[in-house]
């Protein structure tokens, strides 16, 4: 074994999309320490997809809320994990109470990006070269090491099984070839594409005989129904009835994918699915999705990306502008 390494903790990103951005790092791990387990320190809402990739050994569940601190807790969590004796771990978010548990778990190697001043908490630091790594994969990748010519891609696991199962726990049909709709974008408004126009959009899909399927988060439930309501009946609100292993066993048996960018963007590129992503206040020169299958609308305007939750303008044109009748026809296409 490379290194004597046989034990590698992972401190995951918090947001879905991240996660799976950081899946090529653990693929480079496994190939770098072929016999080494990998276990991933992560929120609960991401135990599903983390369930799904072959790399990961364990999932342990990360208890902490955003924003919170509870340096006590933090403590206890790092007292207990010490016992697990692990190696190495890489810790991908950039925050100092990210690198407290790893400190606290006395990890011999504890690698990640400077960050916010995190000397003594990691004895590995990383500094951030972002001309040299302009794609968040590339930055995750390169704390193992060189990145190699090509980077591996992500792959979330899905078979036809549990794709069966997911259709006939939610009284779907076993046999229909959907266009799947994911409208939900967790960080905010500037990054979802206009209900009306994924109405339009089901309109134009589903006078072809073909099913749209609405899939998000419960947060995005009247979301779906407002799109429902719009398409005249064409598109089914599937938001909140599934879960997120659900979700992901949904959209590997889609025909086509189209997604703003957010977390199931993601997951629709890690199941080589055919994909339409759509970018607004977001840019796919540092998170594009990672499949060769997507095809990117994206209008660049020139006060985009900002990066905002909300239009700063207050026009919202960068989504606005990018009409139905376009995505439909790179929905031909593909």
């Amino acid at each position: 074994m490379a290194a004597g390494i046989g034990r590698i903790l992972i401190v995951a990103p918090s947001w879905i999309g991240d996660t799976l951005i950081a899946q090529p790092l653990l693929t480079l791990l496994k190939q770098r320490y072929v016999k080494a387990r990998i276990d991933v320190l992560a929120p609960s809402w991401s135990a599903p997809l983390l369930a799904r990739m072959a790399e990961v050994d364990r999932v342990i569940d990360n208890p902490f809320a955003h924003g919170e601190f509870n340096f006590s807790k933090r403590r206890a969590l790092g007292k207990t994990l010490a016992r697990e004796a692990y190696d190495q771990v890489y810790v991908l978010p950039n925050s100092w109470k990210s690198a407290l548990l790893p400190f606290f778990a006395s990890i011999p190697e504890r690698i990640g990006y400077q960050g916010e001043a995190r000397w003594g908490l990691l004895n590995s630091r990383h500094r951030l070269d972002k001309a040299a790594h302009p794609l968040l994969v590339q930055r995750y990748a390169a704390l193992a090491g060189p990145l190699p010519a090509e980077l591996p891609r992500p792959k979330l696991q899905s078979s036809p099984e549990q794709q069966l199962a997911a259709r006939r726990a939610l009284g779907l049909s076993e046999d229909a070839r959907p266009v799947v709709f994911c409208p939900g974008a967790e960080y905010g408004p500037a990054k979802r594409w206009p209900i009306e126009h994924f109405a339009a959009l089901a309109r134009q899909v589903g006078a072809g005989g073909t099913a749209v399927w609405i899939v998000s988060s419960a947060k995005d439930k009247e979301v779906g129904e407002q799109i429902a309501h719009l398409s005249q009946g064409t598109a089914l609100n599937l938001c909140g009835r599934s879960s997120l292993e659900q979700a992901v066993d949904l959209i590997a048996s889609a025909k086509t994918v189209v997604s703003n960018d957010s977390g199931l963007m993601h997951v629709a590129a890690a199941l080589d699915k055919p994909l339409i992503a759509l970018y607004g206040s977001s840019s796919p020169e540092y998170t594009p999705p990672l499949s060769p299958h997507a095809r990117i609308l994206n209008r660049r305007l020139p006060c985009s990306p900002c990066f905002k939750r909300e239009c700063p303008l207050g026009h919202f044109d960068c989504l606005q502008g990018l009409l139905p009748a376009q995505v439909f026809a790179e929905l031909e296409a593909l």
